[in-house]
C-alpha cells in the first residue's frame, strides 16, 4: 500500500511540474522597449498607457512621469517598437523620434497641450 501511495504522489508531482513547464513554453516571453514620450501629467499617463495596452501584442505598459519614459513589454512576433511608437504618436504624443499626430494633439485637453504648466 505504501508503494502505491509513493507512486501516486510521485506521478502527481511529475504532472504538476510538467504542467508548469508547458505553461511557460506556451506563454510569450516578451521583449521590453523604453520610449521617451511628451507626457506631462497624470491624464497623459492614463491616456498613453490605455492606448498602448489596447494595442495587439502589448503585454504591459508603465509610464514614469518623472522622466516621461514609457516601459513596454511586448510580443515581438506580433508588434514592433515602431508600431508602438506610432500608436503613441497617433494619440497626440511624441514617441522617441516619431512626432505626435497634430490632429490628435489638438483634441487633447488643453492642459495636456502645454508642457510648461502641466496642471489640471
Amino acid at each position: 500500500m505504501k508503494k502505491h501511495a509513493i507512486h501516486f504522489l510521485s506521478a502527481t508531482a511529475l504532472i504538476f511540474i510538467l504542467s508548469f513547464g508547458l505553461k511557460a513554453a506556451v506563454m510569450p516571453k516578451g521583449e521590453t522597449v523604453t520610449i521617451q514620450t511628451s507626457a506631462i501629467c497624470e491624464s497623459c499617463k492614463k491616456r498613453i498607457e490605455k492606448v498602448v495596452k489596447a494595442t495587439d501584442g502589448v503585454m504591459e505598459a508603465n509610464l514614469n512621469l518623472n522622466n516621461k519614459k514609457l516601459k513596454v513589454k511586448y510580443d515581438s512576433a506580433v508588434i514592433s517598437p515602431d508600431q508602438i511608437r506610432t500608436a503613441i504618436a497617433n494619440s497626440g504624443y511624441d514617441a522617441d523620434y516619431i512626432k505626435k499626430n497634430d490632429e490628435a494633439f489638438n483634441k487633447l485637453p488643453k492642459c495636456c497641450q502645454h508642457p510648461e504648466d502641466g496642471k489640471h
